[in-house]
């Protein structure tokens, strides 16, 4: 066991440290809790500074998720079942996200659906009267004439 501990400078000391604090957790000694609440503060500092924040846009939180995961288009494509022209414009902001992938990307990297349904502004010319792309999935009361 671990007598000091330092600042996490890699991911792999960021996984080291994980584990070492679900073990000291899990052993439930109370010689432990100064090592517990050390290697909390290190590992929240750590995921401050580099998870992307779940309530910031949502295209830049896709984006986030994606290089956190090694992903490109084409693999976004894949799991939502597009062609990579529509992931193109959805990250670009050209085109907003439905609710089917919002829900596929939700569970894709298990975030909680709110963390994508967030407004933002688009910049295609066609839905610039949306205010933001949530309004893309609302639903429209329409009178019958």
């Amino acid at each position: 066991m671990k007598n000091y501990y330092t600042i996490i400078r890699t991911e792999e000391q960021y996984e080291n440290y994980c584990d070492e604090l679900e073990k000291l957790v899990m052993s439930n000694k109370k010689e432990d809790i100064d090592n517990i609440e050390l290697l909390t503060l290190l590992i929240e500092k750590w995921d401050s500074e580099n998870l992307p924040i779940l309530n910031s846009d949502p295209i830049e939180l896709i984006k986030a998720l994606m290089e956190q995961n090694g992903l490109k288009s084409k693999d976004l494509a894949g799991i939502l079942g597009v062609n990579k022209s529509t992931v193109s414009r959805i990250l670009n902001y050209r085109k907003g996200l439905s609710k089917k992938s919002i829900r596929i990307l939700s569970n894709y990297f298990s975030i909680n659906q709110e963390a994508l349904n967030q407004p933002y502004k688009l910049k295609n010319e066609i839905n610039r009267k949306f205010k933001n792309a949530s309004l893309m999935n609302t639903r429209k009361k329409m009178e019958m004439v």
